[in-house]
């Protein structure tokens, strides 16, 4: 997710692809089981009465949900974690946003699921181990607080709550960062 204020960080051209393949991956789930979601371009998550937002690297909404949220029609943007089923952010090298700074934030709003891909493993030792590996974290809500993540690592395939028969393998994402 990409901070909104005077000065908008780029994502990395490696960074964009993984953003793909992950979309990819889910916009299949979401054709192939017909399920009533949908992937954004773009979508500003900005808490109500909040002065600034984020526009996370993939957010998966509901249909109908998101209808009914304030900043929808008006600005593409929402103002609550209800219509979110997902959200996705790709690590670059601010790293402390996506497992900090974020994570909170997602948290406070009650989206239910919140993946951390750091394929380049940028990230703390405390959250990726030592040496560092690349890591996908998944997080899910539960009680309003995000339990401690499950850690994925090459060689395993991502268990997801929102898509449980979805097929990615953290060597996919991995191998962008390895592509010279």
């Amino acid at each position: 997710m990409r901070s909104i204020g005077p000065h908008v960080r780029g994502a990395s051209p490696k960074e964009i692809e993984v953003i793909a393949l992950i979309r990819g991956k889910l916009d299949f789930e979401i054709e192939r089981l017909s399920l009533p979601y949908l992937i954004p371009q773009s979508c500003l998550v900005k808490p109500y009465r909040e002065t600034e937002g984020y526009l996370p690297d993939i957010i998966v909404l509901d249909r109908e949900k998101v209808k009914e949220d304030p900043y929808w029609q008006k600005y593409s943007s929402i103002s609550t974690g209800d219509p979110v089923k997902l959200i996705v952010e790709v690590v670059s090298t601010n790293w402390q946003d996506d497992y900090l700074t974020k994570l909170a934030e997602y948290e406070k709003l009650g989206v239910p699921e919140y993946w951390v891909a750091d394929y380049r493993a940028l990230g703390g030792v405390r959250f990726i181990g030592s040496p560092k590996t690349p890591t996908v974290w998944v997080c899910e809500l539960e009680r309003e607080e995000y339990q401690a993540g499950k850690a994925f690592q090459q060689g395993q395939s991502l268990a997801s709550l929102t898509f449980p028969e979805q097929a990615l393998a953290v060597d996919q994402i991995v191998a962008i960062g390895q592509r010279s």
